[in-house]
């Protein structure tokens, strides 16, 4: 079944915002929180390992929000306009590829669809109007 979530970038602050909105949904995270450290990157700085890489939590009527630690170390800063992004999770490839490539016409690729560490196709792009858009369609159900 096809999913929408809408992902949050922050500074460092992942985590700290993550359970404050668990306190206010009075939920759970979707599952564990998975670290930056859990990707088996030796370059990444040791004060980043902990830093999150992921996090979700449902709120209302099946929407969740998903959550990532921008990295300084990797050139990556936290501002509005890059902070919120769409997520969306069609229910397959063909219809992950129209989305993606519509979306992406006149605007720009950030990250091209492209198969991912996790077992996804993956990619997130800025459409024309300003807006970033994250698809993502898992290749093994």
């Amino acid at each position: 079944m096809a999913k929408v979530a809408i992902y949050l970038n922050f500074q460092g602050k992942t985590e700290e915002a993550f359970n404050f909105y668990k306190s206010i949904f009075n939920t759970e995270f979707s599952a564990d929180i998975f670290r930056m450290g859990g990707m088996g990157s030796p370059e990444l700085p040791e004060e980043d390992k902990n830093k999150v890489m992921h996090v979700a939590l449902p709120t209302l009527n099946g929407v969740e929000i998903r959550g990532t630690d921008n990295l300084e170390s990797m050139g990556h800063f936290t501002k509005i306009g890059n902070n919120t992004t769409i997520y969306l999770e069609p229910d397959t490839r063909e219809e992950t590829e129209r989305i993606f490539g519509l979306l992406a016409e006149g605007g720009s690729d950030l990250a091209p669809l492209a198969e991912q560490m996790w077992g996804a196709l993956w990619g997130c792009c800025l459409d024309k109007y300003g807006i970033r858009w994250m698809l993502n369609f898992p290749l093994k159900k």
